[in-house]
């Protein structure tokens, strides 16, 4: 399945299931996806998060039936996933600008968010480089993080920037280098098992064996189809922007789907002009 249909599947489990305890998190298991694959791939086509997306239309919703009907607010504010009337009331002045209260006198203006239809519209030819490469199984020496699934649906995170800030502070780059002698790095991020809350990620360099380091640990790549992108820019802006090109130029147009297994990003030590770093996404024919 390509990642429009992926996307557009998921929006329809969530609105059939609006008025039940969900989140993301279920969306991604409905489609056998992992957490973090799910939450960019929808992120990235349609600017916003899965949860954001729940949210907005739960409120939208009750803000209707405050309007259309006699039901109380602490019923409507228990169908549509809060527990007290408090917790509502601050959501539904966030999202609308007027109180419960208010938006049940007459003329009170309310948003509307309607359901969301994935709809990719091409605007003329753009030119978006990349390569196929076939390559077998590879180890990599890294120093490896747990991250919380919940993280990266939080607004401004910023805990891989600081693992890789940590990782400079306390030498893992030398120790690296002195165990593998290669220069290139790798950010490698793992995919996210359906049953657990966290998702490993990974700095190291290719290794060819010998003695592991304490605190190191050796991941091993799959072997498999890379599409391959050169983030071209001059700080790590420019990887968000190739994400957003790979999910919403490369996948939907190309006659390949990513597959849900390890990516990368590759720090070359001699990297081409203005090449900041290399994307890796594994993939297979659609």
């Amino acid at each position: 399945m390509d990642c429009i249909q992926s996307i557009q599947k998921a929006i329809d489990y969530m609105e059939a299931n609006m008025l039940e305890n969900i989140s993301y998190e279920d969306a991604a298991r409905h489609l056998h996806m992992s957490n973090y694959h799910f939450h960019r791939l929808f992120s990235m086509l349609t600017g916003m998060t899965a949860n954001e997306y729940i949210r907005s239309r739960r409120l939208s919703m009750a803000g209707q039936e405050l309007i259309m009907s006699d039901a109380k607010i602490i019923d409507i504010a228990l169908k549509y996933g809060y527990d007290s009337p408090d917790g509502f009331a601050k959501a539904f002045y966030r999202f609308h600008g007027v109180t419960p209260n208010m938006a049940k006198q007459p003329g009170a203006g309310l948003q509307l968010f309607n359901r969301l239809v994935i709809n990719i519209t091409w605007k003329g030819g753009m030119v978006m480089e990349y390569r196929i490469v076939e390559r077998e199984k590879f180890k990599v020496l890294a120093k490896v993080e747990q991250f919380r699934n919940s993280s990266i649906d939080e607004e401004g995170n910023t805990e891989i920037p600081d693992f890789w800030k940590k990782c400079g502070e306390e030498g893992v780059f030398d120790t690296l280098t002195a165990c593998t002698g290669k220069g290139d790095i790798y950010g490698v991020c793992g995919p996210v098992s359906k049953e657990c809350d966290f998702f490993s990620y990974g700095i190291g360099k290719e290794y060819e064996g010998g003695d592991v380091p304490d605190g190191f640990c050796v991941w091993e790549i799959n072997p498999t189809l890379w599409a391959v992108f050169s983030c071209i820019g001059k700080d790590g802006d420019c990887i968000g922007e190739t994400w957003d090109r790979i999910f919403k130029e490369f996948l939907p147009g190309s006659d390949y789907n990513m597959k849900d297994d390890d990516d990368f990003e590759l720090y070359l030590e001699n990297p081409a002009p203005g090449c900041f770093c290399e994307i890796w996404i594994p993939v297979e024919k659609k």
